[in-house]
């Protein structure tokens, strides 16, 4: 995710802070931007975890197996 969008998503949360709070379309926004990170988020963790390899006591290397 670029780092503009993650400021706007930081700026939103401030300014929903304030006595004047977010308009609707700004909250329109900031679920769509939050939505976005977190699935950002998400793609990132689940590569990291692919990419990922336990060790067992017989030092064998084996992958980690996904959970449904």
């Amino acid at each position: 995710m670029e780092q503009q969008k993650i400021d706007r998503i930081n700026f939103l949360a401030k300014k929903s802070r304030t006595p004047e709070g977010l308009t609707p379309e700004e909250l329109k926004e900031q679920a769509v931007l939050r939505r976005e990170y977190i699935d950002s988020f998400k793609r990132n963790l689940t590569a990291q975890l692919d990419n990922t390899y336990i060790i067992g006591p017989d030092g064998k290397k084996r992958k980690l197996e996904k959970r449904s």
